[in-house]
This record gives C-alpha cells, sequence and structure tokens, in this order.
C-alpha cells in the first residue's frame, strides 16, 4: 500500500483496482529506474564535451 499510494501516488480506486501483478510491474519499473548505473567511459567523456564546466 505504501509504495502504490504513496510512492506512485495512485488514487485508492486504482491502487485497490490493480492485479497483483500490476503492481508487481509497476514496482519492477520503479526499481529499474532507481536503479540506474554509471555511465561507461566513452559516454562519461562525450557528456564531459557537450556539457564542460564553465
Amino acid at each position: 500500500m505504501a509504495f502504490g499510494l504513496g510512492r506512485l501516488a495512485w488514487p485508492p480506486d486504482r491502487f485497490w483496482a490493480a492485479t497483483p501483478r500490476e503492481i508487481a510491474a509497476a514496482l519492477r519499473a520503479h526499481q529499474d529506474r532507481s536503479r540506474g548505473s554509471a555511465p561507461e567511459r566513452p559516454a562519461l567523456a562525450a557528456l564531459m564535451d557537450a556539457f564542460p564546466d564553465a
């Protein structure tokens, strides 16, 4: 409940209408987004070139 109502900010009717499979999918999607990995060195270098510090 804390995840659906709190973290996802689903209204109660949407939360209670969701199936366990839908809630699990939302949880997996949220975990995948919050566990991003660090960029590889070439990607980081490209970002640093594109957005240099002033």
